[in-house]
Order: C-alpha cells, then structure tokens, then sequence
C-alpha cells in the first residue's frame, strides 16, 4: 500500500475493501470515504506475546487499525516524515517513530542484546531507545517520523557507518551495530554522552538519520 507525501510533514494513503493498514494512534489528520479506526490490542502483527514484551519494559507504543475504502491523510507533532519501501528485507525502528505502515508487513519485537550481545543493551540504555525495538518484515510502505527531515546512508562490507546514536532513526538490510566509544576514557570526563558513543553499522543495507540530536 503505497503512501502519498502531500508535504513533508503529512502523507496520504489509499485503503481499499480486504486492505488494511497500521496507524500510530492519534495520527489521523483527515479522511474521505468510509473508513473505521479500531484501537488495536493485539501489538499490530507481532500478536500479543510482543505487546506483553514491550508493556513489560513500558515501551509499547498504541497502534490503530484502519480500514476500509477511501483515502486518510496521517502526520504526528509536526514532525518530518520519511516513507521508506520494504522489498523483503527487515526495518528495524524504535516503536515511537512509526506513524502508519502496511498492514501486509509482519511485525515483531527483537530484544536489542540479540543484535550485538551486552552492547546491544548498552546502546538501548545509553542512546534511551530502551531495550526493545520494534521489526517489520516483508514487501510494503512504512511511514516513520523525524526531527529536521532524514537522508538515507547505504551500508556496504567496505564502508561501515558511523552514526550519532541520537540522530538514529532505523535501519534496514543484513546490518550488525555495535556501540563504540569516539573519545578515550580520560576525554570522558565531564562530558554528557553527547558525541563520546558512536553507533557503528556494517554489512549490507541502509541507515537512517535525522538532521537533529532531538529525541521525539
């Protein structure tokens, strides 16, 4: 379900009969047609084993379902949104960047020390994404959301990305992170986290990054 940008802060999809799509709640702006909003309590299509994961850490974010035939109009705190194109592979994304995605996509829920063992945990700790981020696998359109706009950083075996793990918004392809201190110990002194952690991204695939340290 392909989704329309009228600017870059608002997008438009197209909902039709046997379709259905995911939708950050309170993300609706406006609508045509006869289309219904449900709150959804079964955590999307990760079912509700990866609700009852997320609520545990108290990282759930709510979703609507939405259905129908007609045309919905999404945007969310004015923020930039950025439509990124499953073809297969996974996205991995914090839950509260989501404003709307493909009902096709699978959803899931990946524990962040499975991807990169103990640092996968201090990166969720450090950069305040937590220690759960949401996945969603598949061919379909996702909508996530971004302070200052995002530009997408392809990832190769030759060249790693370096990433400020505040302006970290998703990634996607066979991709491994790990979280790497920028400055030694001794620089460390006295400074906030700020630019002493680096997210390193390697292997095949895309990072995103917004064009601000601001957290949504």
């Amino acid at each position: 379900m392909p989704f329309r940008e009228i600017n870059s802060k608002m997008i438009e999809a197209t909902v039709g009969p046997g379709q259905k799509l995911f939708s950050q709640r309170g993300a609706m702006l406006a609508y045509k047609g006869e289309v219904s909003f449900t709150p959804n309590i079964q955590g999307g299509q990760g079912g509700i084993a990866s609700m009852i994961g997320r609520r545990v850490a108290g990282e759930a974010t709510p979703l609507m379902t939405v259905e129908g035939s007609g045309t919905v109009m999404f945007g969310h705190g004015g923020h930039h949104i950025q439509v990124i194109q499953l073809t297969g592979d996974t996205l991995y994304v914090e839950a509260d960047r989501l404003l709307a995605f493909d009902g096709t996509l699978q959803q899931g829920t990946m524990f962040m020390g499975s991807q990169g063992g103990v640092m996968g945990m201090v990166r969720g700790q450090v950069t305040g994404q937590g220690l759960f981020t949401t996945t969603l696998k598949g061919h379909g359109a996702v909508a996530v959301m971004a302070h200052g706009g995002v530009i997408e950083i392809p990832i190769t075996p030759q060249r790693p990305v370096h990433v400020d793990p505040q302006a970290y918004v998703a990634h996607h392809g066979d991709v491994r992170n790990k979280l790497s201190t920028a400055l030694g110990w001794r620089d460390m002194v006295g400074r906030g986290s700020g630019e002493a952690f680096q997210l390193e991204l390697s292997g095949n695939g895309a990072v995103y990054v917004q064009a601000s340290e601001e957290k949504l």
